[in-house]
């Protein structure tokens, strides 16, 4: 179980790779575009909206990074429906 620290220096860690995968990729899209997405998240593919913010075509190997990266965002970001916190947030509740 991590504390609360140990996940806002994970989320720091994420926006990293995520300014990196931007930046790799060619992306139009900046990190506060993902946060944003993240943040409004209102129906399940959602998230494939954010995995497409990072996909040119690339081959399998370059997809499963960019569905780890995403997933991580996904768990470490805050969410409106959670009331402005990440899953991982929520499950420091329980």
């Amino acid at each position: 179980m991590e504390t609360k620290q140990e996940i806002l220096e994970r989320r720091k860690e994420i926006e990293g790779e995520i300014l990196e995968m931007l930046e790799e990729t060619e992306s139009d899209f900046e990190l506060q575009d993902v946060k944003d997405a993240i943040y409004n998240e209102e129906e399940q593919d959602d998230f494939m909206h954010v995995v497409a913010m990072f996909d040119r075509g690339g081959d399998a190997s370059e997809l499963s990074n960019v569905l780890e990266l995403v997933t991580d965002a996904w768990n470490y970001f805050p969410h409106k429906i959670l009331g402005g916190i990440s899953p991982a947030e929520q499950n420091l509740k329980h």
